[in-house]
């Protein structure tokens, strides 16, 4: 068995196998900037806006502006024992995340949805912005849906979108919600090659982009023998098909009903990036990504007045859902690393953002910038930030800049299941920080809602069927497996990885995430790395978070990385360094001294003796904060 590490002052009961004490129970549960839910946002009235918006008398009794029929009562309603995840809809089992947005425009019709800086006022000299306001975001998706409906993409079409953070990119994928249809949706960062394999494993049979998207048809035609519709945003050069102004001409100004899709009906593509392994296709059912919303919403009380900074374009989605305005940043999405700190900056003074979502890599930059150029942001109450372990130093330097109260929050998840557990920085730096830099791991917080955190027993194999003898006990590292309404149903096209990653449970499954964690006694989970990753030694294994956070420690080093040499079990564990301004200023040898100094000064370490160095770690595309600990392997096998 694998326990978690013992040398801990006072930090454990009587059994060496329990997790650390901390500090009395914490109020503080990752539950959002606020002590109470905010009020609900009042209705405008409901007989005007319906006009407006031209409500059908389906949509109004759907929408709660009449009396429900009776065969739409809520399965929660009295009298029914279903279990409270289960309470959700109606018996009629329509779920069509496009409602959300209907929701929102009858809430605020005139609220900004998305802001878009469409380019530079030189009278002013300060960025002009464009918008669309939820009344106007459902009008033009509602056009989109009937032009895309006329055009041929209707219910269950799967189709590739493929467009940069934008008004049209909101208007499209709403649209393509009301019709029913299956956005498929790929990171551009992950390189050509690799994007259109994953492109082609989906059989999308419609395919909507920007220009320079369409070119990939004439470079890979092989990989589009599926596709029989095309739209373009944009210019539309030699190539057949239509365009996105064509549509919304198409389909004319008259109010579209979204289609009555069930909870279980196929909602999305969205393809992982690989930075863990092959890119594989997650497919999102309607009830998911409804599910997702009341997840996010619980866990982070959003107020009615809410302005998002959304620096991951798919986590821009959850705005128009939520209610949030979204304003789109000036960067590329695909390099947040290299994002103008001072461009998010004006961006967050000039709309008066009050949420932003940042990978760590852009949290870190922003903490750098701020080393430098000591800086606040006001008017931000909450930073969510996701993608990667982020270090308690990383938040630290960052929240010198938030205003008193305001915290960062770090959700742990996948594309395969997010939310899953959450922790704010008020917790991780007056408590679970101390045993992080010492080797326990990052906290990443407690359950979410009603997902369920079980830490199971570590094997690469697949695992037939669920049994309570699977999990381990508190303290000890295992795998961490999930269930819940939020946890997605498989991959497309990968039976094998299912099979992996899935263990049947009756009438409900358990997703394997591949993480290796434990679980403390006050019930928060701690990351201790990707399973993958962990290096096999002839002394037993060493896992990668616990043993790069003692290293982490150094002034010297900005990142650190746990890799294994040779074959397991008896792989030798090296320890590659990204070395900071400070330590490219110190000699070679004088660093690998101090560090194996360290080294021995930790039960953990003191198996490791070989230190090497490489100042530009290869990271993931989508949040350039995951480490490729592969490529470094290969890397430094070759030392």
């Amino acid at each position: 068995m694998v326990h978690i590490p013992s040398e801990a002052p006072n930090s454990f009961p009587a059994s060496e196998n329990r997790p650390p004490e901390g500090p009395a129970e914490s109020t503080e549960s990752g539950g959002g900037a606020f002590s109470s839910a905010p009020p609900s946002a009042p209705l405008s009235d409901p007989a005007d806006i319906s006009d407006i918006i031209g409500l059908s008398p389906e949509e109004k009794n759907r929408a709660g502006q009449e009396a429900p029929d009776p065969e739409h009562q809520w399965a929660g309603d009295a009298g029914t024992d279903l279990p409270r995840h289960e309470q959700r809809f109606p018996k009629s089992a329509v779920v069509n995340i496009a409602w959300r947005l209907r929701q929102m425009v009858r809430r605020h019709p005139h609220k900004r949805a998305v802001v878009y800086p469409a380019g530079w006022d030189d009278a002013n000299g300060r960025v002009a912005y464009t918008h669309l306001t939820f009344i106007q975001l459902d009008k033009e998706s509602d056009a989109l849906a009937r032009g895309l409906e006329r055009y041929g993409i209707g219910r269950g079409v799967r189709t590739i979108l493929m467009t940069p953070p934008s008004l049209e990119f909101f208007s499209l994928t709403f649209a393509l919600f009301k019709v029913g249809a299956v956005p498929v949706i790929v990171d551009p960062g992950m390189g050509r090659h690799r994007m259109v394999q994953c492109l082609e494993e989906s059989r999308a049979e419609a395919f909507i982009g920007i220009s320079r998207a369409h070119l990939l048809r004439y470079l890979h035609p092989g990989s589009f023998r599926t596709v029989n519709r095309w739209v373009t945003i944009g210019r539309r050069w030699l190539w057949r098909g239509r365009t996105l102004n064509a549509l919304i001409e198409d389909g004319g100004w008259e109010p579209y009903s979204p289609a009555e899709t069930a909870p279980d009906e196929e909602a999305a593509i969205l393809f992982t990036t690989g930075s863990t392994g092959p890119a594989r296709g997650v497919r999102y059912t309607h009830a998911i990504f409804d599910a997702q919303v009341d997840r996010i919403q619980e866990m982070f009380q959003f107020g009615p007045d809410e302005i998002d900074l959304p620096t991951f374009p798919l986590f821009s989605l959850f705005d128009s859902a939520l209610g949030m305005t979204a304003v789109i940043p000036d960067m590329n999405p695909t390099r947040p690393a290299e994002a103008d700190p001072e461009k998010i900056i004006e961006a967050i003074f000039d709309q008066g953002v009050t949420n932003m979502f940042a990978s760590p890599a852009l949290l870190n930059r922003l903490g750098e910038y701020h080393s430098l150029t000591p800086s606040s942001l006001p008017t931000l109450r909450r930073v969510i930030s996701a993608g990667a372990p982020v270090s308690p130093a990383g938040i630290e330097q960052f929240c010198g800049m938030l205003p008193d109260g305001a915290q960062v929050f770090t959700p742990y998840g996948a594309t395969e299941a997010m939310p899953v557990l959450c922790i704010g920085s008020r917790e991780i730096l007056s408590d679970t920080r101390r045993f992080s830099e010492k080797g326990y791991g990052i906290c990443v917080g407690r359950p979410a809602g009603d997902i369920q955190v079980r830490i199971i027993r570590i094997t690469d194999d697949p695992i037939a069927a669920w049994t309570d003898q699977l999990v381990v006990d508190d303290g000890e590292i295992g795998e961490i497996a999930v269930s819940g309404a939020v946890v997605t149903p498989g991959y497309i096209s990968r039976p094998r990885e299912d099979e992996l990653s899935k263990i049947p449970d009756g009438d409900r499954f358990w997703r394997r995430m591949g993480d290796l964690g434990w679980r403390d006694n006050k019930g928060r989970i701690w990351f201790c790395g990707r399973k993958s990753q962990r290096v096999m030694t002839a002394g037993g294994p060493l896992f990668t978070i616990p043993c790069e956070s003692v290293f982490r420690r150094h002034s010297g080093v900005r990142r650190a990385a746990l890799v294994g040499v040779g074959d397991a079990p008896g792989q030798r564990p090296v320890m590659v360094i990204e070395r900071n301004a400070r330590g490219k200023e110190m000699a070679p040898e004088s660093l690998r001294k101090e560090l194996m100094d360290m080294a021995v000064q930790n039960p953990m370490t003191e198996e490791i003796r070989v230190f090497l160095f490489n100042d530009r770690f290869p990271v993931d595309i989508r949040h350039n904060a995951k480490i490729f600990r592969e490529q470094l392997r290969d890397w430094a096998e070759k030392q």
